[in-house]
Formats: structure tokens, C-alpha cells, sequence
């Protein structure tokens, strides 16, 4: 028979400020992908003016 395992974690800071804090770091993970995203976009976009200009 397996024990089973029981954590508990106490964080004694407000529910407001480990939310905030959670979140800065998810923001920070996303970052590269937030930014390739960006830099896709403006490519894309370039492409679709050079390909506008050439018909012109």
C-alpha cells in the first residue's frame, strides 16, 4: 500500500501581491514567444508592401 503524499505551502503574503507576482513571472516566461510573434507581424507586413509597390 503507497502513502499517499500531502504538501501544504504557506505564503504570508496577500492573495493580491502572490497573484501579481505569479503573474510578472508568466509574463516574463512569454516574453520570446511575445516578440517573435511581433517580429513575424512586421515581415508579414513588409512582404504585403513589396508585393503592393512591384504591382503598382
Amino acid at each position: 500500500m503507497k502513502k499517499k503524499l500531502n504538501f501544504r505551502f504557506h505564503d504570508p503574503n496577500p492573495a493580491g501581491v502572490a497573484a501579481e507576482y505569479i503573474l510578472k513571472e508568466l509574463v516574463a516566461a512569454n516574453m520570446p514567444k511575445a516578440e517573435r510573434a511581433v517580429m513575424e507581424a512586421k515581415m508579414r507586413e513588409t512582404v504585403l508592401k513589396n508585393k503592393k509597390n512591384r504591382s503598382a
